[in-house]
């Protein structure tokens, strides 16, 4: 059921759903008026189309179907010969009017969602900074698939950084979506750049963000993190109630999930994580996603499947940002082209040609990502 009702939610949001609703309705209208004939006459209630189309589409559809209520509204003065009278002027005039006040709202309202649109992509992309291509000698390629093109910021969040045990690496996904969600992950990240550099262990680094954080988010709140430590020959994780990284090995076209010995429940619920210690040789490969990917069904309702063969074929792709790209083709494929919830993934290579020499100083990270 809750499936169904995800479903009608999608179709009912996209535009042509409600062109064609407004158009049928007219219609009905429209051909209810000839059979019932000059004795009441219903060319007024013709203007619930474009008012009924202003709710979720542009200014130009709504034109259209105010345009289109009006040819209607003509054929059935025809046909029921009151055309020229001053009362069916008065009816045209009223649907006229409607229509016209239904196109301005419509433009109204675009530009008002566009304007919010735009304020929240730039808020996205000032938290979620984008990823280095390279740091600690470890290759990174990221991508974010928001659901639709007119989605709330998502809760979704990650961040990286070179600290004195190496390079420390967050990816999680706060509950909800909207402001409140987005408060929440800009205070997860700046707990975690205010602590990275200062915990030596991974578990007192999850504890303090969850002592910090649980003063700021309410008795429901609670967000579902990965702290990962890249060092020499692998990667220590700390699992906060969220999905495990899979792990691609070199020469192998085949995806082991790295789940946690042990589950631990998300911050803000006071967890109790273990280290783990994932071995990374080099040409391994590990990603980090969150639960937009397993999460997304198809037609059938079935999830994707990590364990599929084209999905490690995918990421078995010589460069990063092209094996990145192709899993979000499955994804997208897999889903019929549209998504229900935002996906962040992230994929990891150590590279040893790379590595940052004992003696030499650790630089800061670089900005530009891939």
């Amino acid at each position: 059921m809750r499936l169904l009702l995800r479903r009608a939610t999608r179709i009912m949001v996209q535009q042509h759903v409600w062109i064609m609703i407004a158009l049928v309705v007219d219609a009905v209208i429209a051909v209810a008026g000839i059979f019932i004939g000059p004795g009441f006459n219903m060319a007024g209630l013709l203007a619930v189309g474009p008012l009924l189309a202003c709710a979720r589409c542009n200014g130009r559809m709504t034109a259209l179907v105010a345009a289109y209520a009006l040819v209607l509204c003509g054929l059935l003065a025809a046909v029921t010969g009151t055309a020229g009278s001053r009362i069916e002027g008065y009816r045209f005039g009223m649907v006229a009017v409607a229509g016209a006040f239904a196109v301005l709202a419509a433009v109204i309202r675009s530009r008002r969602e566009n304007a919010l649109i735009k304020i929240s992509e730039r808020v996205q992309h000032a938290i979620l900074r984008p990823l280095p291509a390279e740091l600690g000698g470890v290759a990174f390629a990221s991508h974010y698939q928001s659901a639709t093109t007119q989605a709330l910021v998502g809760g979704d969040l990650y961040d990286i950084m070179m600290t004195q045990f190496g390079p420390r690496f967050i990816i999680g996904d706060v509950k909800g979506k909207g402001l409140d969600a987005v408060g929440l992950c800009a205070a997860v990240l700046a707990i975690f750049r205010d602590l990275a550099s200062g915990e030596a262990c991974l578990i007192d680094l999850a504890g303090k963000m969850d002592a910090r954080l649980s003063r700021e988010m309410g008795i429901e709140d609670f967000v579902t993190v990965i702290l990962a430590e890249y060092a020499s020959g692998e990667v220590r994780i700390v699992n906060c109630g969220h999905h495990p990284p899979v792990k691609l090995s070199a020469g192998v076209q085949e995806l082991q999930v790295m789940t946690p010995d042990k589950f631990a429940s998300p911050l803000g619920l006071n967890p109790r994580p273990a280290r783990q210690d994932i071995t990374l040789k080099p040409g391994d490969r590990l990603l980090f996603y969150t639960d937009g990917l397993v999460e997304t069904r198809d037609h059938k309702g079935r999830f994707f499947d990590l364990s599929q063969q084209t999905i490690a074929e995918a990421l078995a792709e010589p460069d990063l940002d092209a094996a990145v790209r192709q899993l979000v083709s499955l994804l997208l494929e897999h889903a019929g082209g549209r998504l229900d919830d935002d996906v962040l993934l992230v994929l990891g290579e150590p590279d040893v040609t790379k590595e940052t020499p004992p003696d030499e100083p650790i630089r800061p990270p670089v900005t530009s990502g891939r």
